[in-house]
C-alpha cells in the first residue's frame, strides 16, 4: 500500500513570524506537557520513597532528566511524523511533508529536530535563513529533506 503525496508544487511557504509563532505557541504546550510528565513520575519518588530532592540522587536525576527530554522531543517527533502538523503548526496554518510530499519519516524528523537545535544554537541563524534562501528553507528544512508550507483551514 503506497502512501499517498501532496502535490508541492505551487504550494505556498510560510514567513518567519507564522513560524516563530508556531513554536511559541508549541514552547507553551511542550513546557506544560513537560512539567505535568515531571509531576507525575517525582510525586511517586517524593510522597512513596521519600526521594524530595533528587540532587542527591545522581540516578533518579538522571533519569528525570531523559525523561522530560524524552517527552519534549517525542512531542514534535510524534506530532510530525503523524500527520505534519504540531497543535502550533495547526493554529498557524502550516503542515510538514517530505520535500516529495510523502508523510515526514522518523529520521527526517529526528534530523530536522537536531538541526533545529543547531540552529538556535548559532543564534537563530538557521532560522534567518529563509529571509535569504529563494524557497524559504531554513537549515532543518534543507537537513531533513522536508518542506513547510502553508495549508487551507477549509481541507484536511
Amino acid at each position: 500500500m503506497s502512501e499517498s503525496r501532496a502535490d508541492l508544487t505551487h504550494a505556498a511557504v510560510p514567513g518567519l513570524f507564522r513560524r516563530l509563532a508556531a513554536i511559541l505557541y508549541d514552547s507553551v504546550l511542550v513546557l506544560a506537557l513537560v512539567a505535568a510528565a515531571f509531576t507525575l513520575v517525582y510525586l511517586p519518588l517524593a510522597l512513596g520513597l521519600g526521594l524530595e530532592d533528587l540532587r542527591q540522587y545522581p540516578l533518579y536525576r538522571h533519569a528525570m532528566t531523559a525523561w522530560m527530554l524524552f517527552v519534549g522531543v517525542g512531542f514534535h517527533l510524534w506530532f510530525w511524523t503523524h500527520g505534519g502538523q504540531t497543535l502550533g503548526m495547526r493554529a498557524w496554518r502550516m503542515r510538514l511533508f517530505s520535500a516529495d510530499g510523502s508523510p515526514v519519516s522518523l529520521k527526517q524528523a529526528l534530523i530536522r529536530y537536531a538541526v533545529a537545535i543547531l540552529s538556535l544554537a548559532a543564534g537563530g541563524l538557521g532560522f534567518l535563513w529563509i529571509l535569504w534562501q529563494p524557497d524559504k528553507l531554513a537549515w532543518h528544512d534543507m537537513a531533513s529533506g522536508t518542506r513547510l508550507v502553508l495549508v487551507d483551514p477549509n481541507r484536511s
